[in-house]
């Protein structure tokens, strides 16, 4: 080996760079990304139909009802209505859920969009949904200290709130450090008052 393609190997600057991306590695990872995406997507005899939900529902509810006795059982009319009317409102929050996930998706995609753009999209549609998010460390309750030490806090990550039934749907996280210094309390009287006074 010569001198040369010795020193050529060892160059810092060659260790220290990382290798890019080719265009060949970008469209490997692109392929890859594309059909990760058909197998997870639901062939049609898998989706959800509102009037098969409603027809299995309908079948258990008639094999628990069976085993009430006879004047406790409700009247078929009363059953049937009550399923319809949940399934139509599960179908109606599932609608609004993907409609929020297209508009964020679209949103996403748009070249121009920077990141900052894409979260506050994201964080509006959580808040317009019920969810509050919680980013101050005085509700301890809705958080885990994950790391540090000291008697401050530093948020990592935030809380989610169920508002609408107060449920956590994830804790957020805390680091300590050390709390900050706080001046000491005084009576009133500044720098510039007591050599004011002094100067007397």
């Amino acid at each position: 080996m010569s001198s040369k393609s010795a020193r050529r190997k060892s160059s810092p600057s060659a260790v220290g760079q990382a290798k890019k991306p080719t265009g060949r590695i970008r469209r490997k990872e692109n392929q890859e990304f594309v059909a990760d995406m058909k197998l997870r997507t639901l062939r049609p005899e898998e989706l959800l139909h509102p009037a098969q939900l409603l027809a299995r529902f309908t079948e258990r509810a008639s094999e628990l009802l069976s085993q009430l006795p006879q004047d406790a059982r409700p009247t078929p009319a009363t059953v049937n209505a009550a399923l319809r009317q949940g399934v139509l409102e599960a179908f109606r929050t599932r609608d609004e859920h993907i409609a929020r996930l297209v508009e964020t998706d679209l949103l996403a995609s748009m070249p121009e969009q920077g990141a900052k753009a894409i979260r506050r999209a994201v964080r509006a549609s959580l808040v317009d949904m019920g969810v509050r998010v919680v980013e101050e460390a005085d509700e301890q309750e809705l958080f885990v200290v994950v790391e540090g030490e000291g008697e401050g806090f530093e948020l990592v990550r935030p809380a989610y709130v169920d508002q609408a039934t107060d449920k956590l749907l994830l804790a957020g996280q805390l680091r300590r450090i050390p709390a900050p210094r706080t001046l000491p309390e005084h009576d009133g009287t500044s720098a510039v008052d007591v050599r004011g006074e002094d100067a007397k």
